[in-house]
């Protein structure tokens, strides 16, 4: 019989993958192709069209770990490790996923969309490789936050 937070972990995982997942697509694939197009216009239309589709997914993703995540903390009675400096994994997990949901919900929507759109206009090569080496940033906190956090809730770090 599988118990809450044994469905709650895998459900968390299977988030993490959706999201990183396309992360790292929109980082090494997406980004890349749009930037290497000629046609501002057109480069924009394709980063655009796979980026909106891939928010309203990553949206649910964001969501549902953040849901299993509040629920294992909750459910281990763990809310004292996120002060504990012991706990950097956990911690860092918890900031990844908070920047990442203030993007995806707030600033993306309400002002990023925008100011990307019209800077790609202008300046294509600049705006696209911004884009980039904003997400390779973003995907390597993430990769260092699953790492550690797998390793953390073994027990495998101090």
């Amino acid at each position: 019989m599988i118990d809450g937070l044994t469905l709650a972990r895998a459900l968390h995982v299977l988030a993490l993958v959706h999201w990183i997942g396309g992360v790292a697509m929109v980082t090494s694939i997406v980004l890349p192709r749009a930037k290497a197009m000629g046609d501002p216009g057109a480069a924009i239309a394709v980063f655009e069209a796979f980026e909106s589709r891939f928010a309203v997914q990553a949206r649910y993703s964001i969501l549902l770990a953040g849901i299993t995540g509040f629920y294992m903390v909750d459910r281990l009675d763990a809310w004292v490790r996120l002060l504990d400096p012991a706990y950097w994994w956990l911690i860092l997990m918890v900031v990844v996923w908070a920047v990442f949901a203030l993007m995806v919900f707030v600033l993306e929507p309400l002002v990023i969309h925008r100011l990307f759109h019209d800077y790609a206009l202008r300046d294509r090569e600049r705006a696209f490789t911004l884009a980039i080496n904003l997400h390779a940033v973003a995907l390597a906190a993430s990769g260092v936050a699953i790492v550690a956090g797998v390793l953390g809730a073994h027990g495998a770090l101090p």
